[in-house]
């Protein structure tokens, strides 16, 4: 896929979905874009993995302009994923094998898991992982102590749960967030 042919894209789908980032233009988030080769990396990798990645927010002091994946269900691409290298680890050696892990495949892709508060964020602009889950960034102390957050949306209610690192799921993946 082009740039022009991602820059339609992700037109399309700001256009779509106002809601998502009132009072903004998009040819001023595509200014932003233009001539960022890195950043149009990650945007065709978080769309490849089907993230179906769209505006959220915009930094007024930065002005930095925030992507957030927004696909309804955890990005397929990305599913079948421990939460990190360690958990991933600990899997290889009992020998089963996920399809990587959620905090380095981000860290590849240049993007950041979503918090909790971002995850929370998001269920404001639609429903989101209904039948599926997604890995969030865990807080240090809950991951020194072998465990890893993950978030879903049932009974119109976001759950925030627990799980131990190297557990990994066909229905789980990993949300995550662009600043441009």
């Amino acid at each position: 896929m082009t740039n022009k042919e991602l820059l339609n894209i992700l037109k399309e789908r700001f256009e779509k979905n106002k809601h998502r980032h009132e009072n903004l233009e998009w040819a001023e988030v595509q200014k932003r874009l233009e001539g960022n080769t890195e950043k149009f990396r990650t945007l065709l990798e978080m769309e490849q993995t089907g993230g179906e990645p769209d505006v959220i927010s915009h930094g007024e002091l930065t002005g930095e302009y925030i992507f957030y994946d927004c696909s309804a269900e955890s990005p397929s691409g990305r599913r079948n994923v421990c939460y990190d290298g360690a958990g991933q680890a600990e899997r290889n050696k009992k020998g089963v094998f996920p399809d990587g892990n959620a905090v380095d495949m981000a860290a590849a892709m240049g993007i950041e898991l979503l918090t909790e508060q971002q995850y929370r964020e998001l269920q404001k602009y639609g429903v989101f992982d209904g039948k599926t889950s997604s890995w969030i960034k865990t807080p240090s102390e809950i991951r020194k102590l072998g465990g890893a957050v993950f978030a879903d949306f049932r009974y119109g209610h976001v759950f925030v749960y627990h799980n131990s690192a190297p557990s990994f799921y066909s229905s789980r993946g990993f949300r995550g967030c662009l600043r441009v």
